[in-house]
């Protein structure tokens, strides 16, 4: 942080309208206009990202990995309200197209609402072809490139780097693969996503109200001590809502209602100290951190418990019935499907915490950046001449291989965990607030489950916090764009136009060859993150670590 000023020493400029530029240019809020590129492109990536999501979704037509559950639970969600339970054999006919639940409630331990989602897809598409249940997924993938296209653009200022961050996110395996199947994770991170963005864009309109404030107000006025209250900040309750909506996905959204709300503390502080209010601790905590706390996290909790509606209005969802029916205290004035869904939450809670099962794919967090154990979520092997039933396609080798790998791009995620190294060093070098937000969001969605070190994990929990890592490739690439354009060199000689214009076309192909080169990695692994037949040779070619196996 800077040093606060007085706001006499910032009164420079003369006249309302050049004020409140130049207050808004001190808490780093002008106006950025992208123009039509700044649609076009995002729209664009939306589009070729939707598609390389729905292209052949239908393969393999089986419920693969967890889909076992969350799109059984998606069917029941339609039929009850609730999840039920399923026979034994309930797979082979759910792919016969004749699903059949029981009429009993299940216990589930993740929120609906991610299964809600699924279930928009079933609607118009039906069981009978995996696109049906796969279908929610990829419109999530393809939107949260969208957003991340858009939130970068913002973030740094440029088409470009919101071009890198959207095509980056587009073509990456990890991402493309979550996107793929009807897991919950990947609507837990568009929402997560969507509401970063929501405080993103609440940090820039607060900021210039700010501004306009400040212009206002005269600098020996006594409103200087303690600065205006923001009442009124309409995307703050929307990050509120959709943050709502990521703990209705799974719980372990609460982390990022954690982090982030420290993470916009920080930010009204800042901007508080910035402008030249005398009292900016005092001020920023009670005008905005306490507004933030009564209004935001209330609209979360009543997002979230909207989320339970089918299982409040039923009789039979699993354990709607248990609670105390002779409650006492204040108890007594909680209804008894809160109190029910209350016990719930304590039955799930102990389950999430207690869970340490083995897995044969299970991982670390510690290597989770690493990509040391990916997560194979399909796999069928072929002799020569047989047929793969999911496409008709006939091995033509020896022997063959079909697979799904939550593989990420290699190239793209290991330059993440690099970038994120570099936004460390320079988050702690120059406190710019964008490193600290990238920062905010790993540690969110990473850290978090330090805490739990004999839990059964998986390397696809990464997902959540996938968009950040690509905001670290963007760092770098931003730092790459802006090398020998500055008017004077490092040894203090002043560059020529010429020079200037010739070093910002050279680091503009380098950025976008490492796009190019990551997009032909992505091509490379293709077959892998979709399960198209191929030799094994092939298949056993691009696991290049044994651990990936």
């Amino acid at each position: 942080m800077n040093r606060a000023s007085s706001p006499t020493e910032r009164r420079s400029p003369t006249g309302p309208r050049s004020a409140q530029l130049y207050y808004e240019a001190k808490l780093g809020a002008e106006r950025f206009v992208p123009g039509l590129w700044g649609w076009v492109v995002p729209l664009t990536i939306f589009t070729c990202a939707l598609g390389l999501r729905l292209y052949g979704l239908n393969n393999p037509h089986a419920l693969i990995f967890d889909e076992t559950y969350y799109a059984k639970d998606a069917y029941a969600l339609l039929l009850a309200g609730y999840e039920l339970e399923w026979p034994s054999g309930a797979d082979d006919d759910w792919l016969a197209g004749d699903p059949q639940p029981t009429h009993e409630g299940a216990y589930v331990v993740h929120p609906p609402l991610g299964k809600w989602l699924i279930a928009l897809g079933i609607i118009p598409f039906g069981v009978e072809e995996a696109m049906g249940w796969r279908f929610s997924s990829a419109v999530a993938g393809a939107l949260g490139a969208l957003l991340i296209a858009l939130i970068a653009q913002r973030m740094f200022r440029s088409v470009i780097l919101g071009g890198v961050a959207g095509s980056l996110t587009a073509v990456e395996g990890h991402h493309l693969v979550m996107s793929r199947v009807a897991l919950l994770d990947i609507f837990l991170m568009l929402f997560v996503l969507a509401a970063f963005g929501a405080l993103l864009a609440d940090r820039y309109s607060g900021r210039r109200r700010l501004a306009e404030w400040a212009a206002q107000t005269p600098a020996e006025s006594q409103q200087w001590a303690h600065g205006p209250a923001l009442m009124w900040r309409p995307w703050r309750l929307a990050a509120g809502v959709l943050l709502g909506c990521a703990i209705a996905v799974k719980l372990s959204a609460l982390s990022f209602v954690l982090v982030f709300g420290i993470m916009v503390v920080l930010w009204d502080l800042q901007a508080r100290r910035a402008l030249g209010v005398r009292r900016w601790v005092r001020s920023g905590l009670l005008y905005d951190a306490l507004p933030a706390m009564v209004t935001v996290l209330p609209v979360a909790a009543v997002t979230y418990l909207a989320s339970w509606t089918g299982w409040l209005v039923s009789e039979d969802g699993w354990g709607r019935q248990a609670y105390d029916p002779t409650p006492t205290g204040l108890a007594g004035i909680v209804p008894s499907a809160v109190r029910a869904l209350w016990n719930y939450h304590s039955s799930a809670a102990d389950f999430h915490t207690g869970l340490e099962s083995g897995h044969e794919y299970a991982s670390h967090p510690l290597t989770w950046l690493f990509m040391g154990r990916p997560v194979s979520m399909h796999y069928q092997g072929l002799g020569q001449g047989e047929e793969y039933a999911h496409t008709g396609s006939v091995c033509p080798a020896e022997s063959c291989s079909s697979a799904i790998v939550d593989l990420a791009n290699p190239m793209i995620w290991w330059a993440g965990t690099i970038g994120l190294a570099v936004v460390l060093g320079l988050w702690l070098g120059r406190r710019d607030w964008r490193y600290g937000a990238i920062l905010s969001g790993v540690l969110a969605g990473g850290a978090v489950w330090l805490l739990f070190p004999d839990r059964t994990m998986f390397f696809f929990y990464t997902i959540s916090y996938h968009p950040f890592i690509i905001l670290a490739v963007v760092v770098l690439g931003s730092l790459v764009l802006r090398a020998g354009t500055g008017p004077v060199s490092r040894e203090g000689t002043t560059r020529h136009a010429s020079g200037i214009v010739s070093a910002q076309q050279r680091n503009t192909v380098i950025v976008l060859c490492f796009v190019l080169l990551a997009v032909a990695v992505s091509i490379f692994f293709w077959p892998v993150w979709t399960a198209e037949l191929l030799p094994y040779e092939q298949w056993r070619l691009r696991m290049w670590v044994q651990s990936w196996i």
